[in-house]
């Protein structure tokens, strides 16, 4: 069965790990298809994400998105939107949640989000 909206990122958080979740259905899709095309990668991004999702630590790879990217809501509540850079032109955005230790996965594509293309 393929994991959707609402369910856990597998495996489950042990320990001190932050606990990730599925936001969309899309986001849920797009995670199985970057595993698939660059499962290194994809690897690397789960590990950060599990143990630091705030982490300022490579900014070119995690960073916290600006301007109208800056948040997103997720059952009514709002928190602040990240992106991870799992290959030039993949990404995945999640947004944290601190209070319950959980990272929601709203986008995950191996082709760069549209929304923060300049025009002009």
């Amino acid at each position: 069965m393929s994991p959707k909206r609402g369910d856990d990122v597998a495996p489950l958080p042990i320990g001190d790990e932050w606990r990730m979740r599925f936001a969309t259905n899309e986001a849920a899709k797009g995670w199985a298809a970057l595993c698939a095309e660059v499962p290194a990668n994809a690897r690397r991004c789960f590990d950060a994400l599990r143990s630091d999702p705030l982490s300022t630590d490579n900014p070119d790879r995690q960073h916290r998105l600006r301007g109208r990217l800056a948040t997103s809501a997720i059952g009514g509540q709002v928190l602040p939107q990240w992106e991870y850079e799992v290959t030039s032109g993949g990404r995945v955005r999640y947004l944290i949640d601190v209070d319950r230790r959980t990272v929601h996965f709203v986008y995950a594509s191996s082709q760069h989000p549209k929304d923060t293309d300049v025009t002009g």
